[in-house]
């Protein structure tokens, strides 16, 4: 892929095709899903109108998704979405939803630093690619919309957890080392 500082422009043909600026070539909602999970930035516009139909294709992966069985959403959470367009809440739920899915971001990234840099079973051999899966299923879990990033400095509340982590794989290595005698 080119520069992917700036969004991959697709364009939507009258014929409702979808054409990826970059590659000159035709694209699908699937390949669209992809380069997204990738990552990347995607910006679909209309090509005779210039309507930016983005959030109309972001919907209608999601739906697809959904419709095959990859169950993301649970239905409590999509009734109350239908109920926030008819309610005063459809000003808060965006940002209730942004916040949610940075904490989980947030959360998934300290989770990944705790387990390269304070696990001490990081010094067993096959703990790379134990992580790597870990990392796999989170982005699997996340259908890749959440990139492991960097985060801000852990809470008093997240320092007692990590503390009981601690000692609790503090315990099974100990136990390991027995059952290896």
């Amino acid at each position: 892929m080119a520069d992917t500082g700036k969004p991959l422009l697709i364009k939507r043909y009258a014929s409702r095709r979808l054409y990826n600026t970059e590659t000159s070539d035709y694209v699908t909602l699937e390949d669209i899903a992809a380069f997204i999970r990738e990552g990347r930035e995607v910006q679909i516009v209309d090509l005779k109108s210039g309507d930016d139909l983005t959030r109309q294709y972001l919907l209608q992966i999601i739906a697809e998704h959904e419709s095959r069985g990859e169950n993301v959403l649970p239905v409590d959470v999509l009734t109350d979405l239908v109920r926030s367009y008819t309610s005063q809440a459809a000003s808060v739920v965006p940002q209730f939803l942004a916040a949610s899915f940075e904490m989980l971001r947030e959360g998934q990234s300290k989770m990944m630093d705790n387990m390269t840099k304070v696990n001490p079973m990081a010094k067993l051999p096959g703990f790379d690619a134990m992580r790597a899966q870990q990392e796999a299923f989170f982005k699997a879990m996340t259908g890749g919309l959440m990139p492991m990033g960097g985060s801000s400095g852990p809470s008093r509340e997240s320092d007692d957890d990590l503390d009981d982590i601690k000692k609790q794989l503090a315990e099974l290595q100990s136990k390991l080392s027995r059952m290896g005698k």
